[in-house]
């Protein structure tokens, strides 16, 4: 009787226990990486605005340096991180999955080739030395100009240089272009008197897509948490372009970087965010930059040619419309 009774108390204190603990996970914040990039930062006016509390989700936004955020991601420490499309790709081939629930934006002129005099057209380029970092973004970039202009890769050489010193690569005279995104692009025109863009992101739009890329394992318990997230996301976004209120949306973004709002402006111009309309659109499969599926398939073909990976990866796997498309 005795040893009955006991195994019945201590089963009910452990059930009591599992939910109290099932309670305390439901409650847990989302933990979601975000760093300095216009389609992210956006997210500051969410969180400063209290619109996750109104829309009943619990948020946890961690300010990373990129790399850093997906180094954070892979390691478990994030449910979900701010990365763009072909940086899930280059994830999942190291086997951190993580899915693209939603897209927050394209980047629109921020990304850059930018050239010093006497330089103006990529053709320019021809026989010059460019810096870049090799196998990212800006690498992708380059290589689709070069062929919308009838040229290759093995018409230039590649200096590798990490994004964050092609400013003082170019300065130093050590090459006559450099490939960056903003504001590492803008401080190399600052750098370098003359210095332009020769060619942008904005040329091919769609190129390079922004996404909220969730772990497995966070989707599958949290989605109607997740769902609550991309609502809220389009608010953000509508609250940003609506021109009654984007006067206060860009004071929020440039505050949170350190930048005055007329500073920050032209940053935000250069990035197309993406409502929810439009992103049940680019979610449609397509072999074209309007398709997130197109647009991921160039993507793995340049990671795959540049030696970033060595096989394919499933892209299907990586991509989850039905969140967005769920939305009203």
């Amino acid at each position: 009787m005795m040893r009955k009774r006991f195994l019945g108390g201590v089963l009910g204190l452990g059930l009591t226990m599992l939910a109290g603990l099932a309670g305390a996970q439901a409650a847990t914040p989302l933990r979601i990486g975000y760093s300095d990039w216009p389609g992210w930062i956006a997210w500051q006016v969410a969180i400063d605005k209290g619109w996750f509390k109104q829309a009943g989700v619990d948020v946890d936004f961690q300010w990373f340096d990129y790399s850093a955020s997906m180094d954070a991601f892979n390691a478990g420490k994030l449910d979900a991180d701010c990365m763009t499309n072909g940086d899930t790709l280059v994830n999942a081939s190291s086997g951190i999955k993580s899915i693209m629930i939603m897209l927050t934006d394209y980047s629109d002129g921020n990304d850059m080739i930018v050239a010093k005099p006497p330089y103006r057209t990529l053709q320019s380029l021809k026989g010059q030395k460019i810096g870049i970092e090799v196998g990212l973004v800006e690498h992708l970039l380059l290589l689709y100009g070069l062929k919308q202009d009838g040229m290759s890769e093995q018409d230039v050489t590649l200096v590798n240089a990490k994004t964050n010193e092609t400013p003082q690569v170019l300065a130093s005279g050590a090459v006559a272009a450099i490939g960056a995104w903003q504001p590492n692009a803008g401080m190399a025109m600052k750098m370098v008197p003359g210095a332009r863009p020769v060619y942008t992101s904005a040329n091919a739009p769609g190129l390079i897509y922004d996404v909220l890329a969730v772990s497995p394992v966070s989707l599958k318990d949290r989605r109607a948490d997740w769902m609550k997230v991309i609502e809220v996301w389009n608010k953000t976004v509508a609250y940003i372009n609506d021109p009654k209120t984007q006067a206060d949306a860009v004071a929020i973004m440039a505050r949170r970087v350190g930048l005055t709002p007329e500073q920050y402006l032209p940053l935000l111009k250069g990035t197309h965010l993406i409502d929810v309309a439009e992103a049940k659109k680019v979610f449609q499969k397509g072999s074209g930059l309007n398709s997130l599926y197109g647009s991921s398939k160039i993507s793995d073909d340049f990671n795959v040619k540049n030696s970033v990976y060595k096989s394919p990866q499933d892209i299907d796997g990586e991509i989850d419309p039905s969140l967005t498309e769920a939305q009203p």
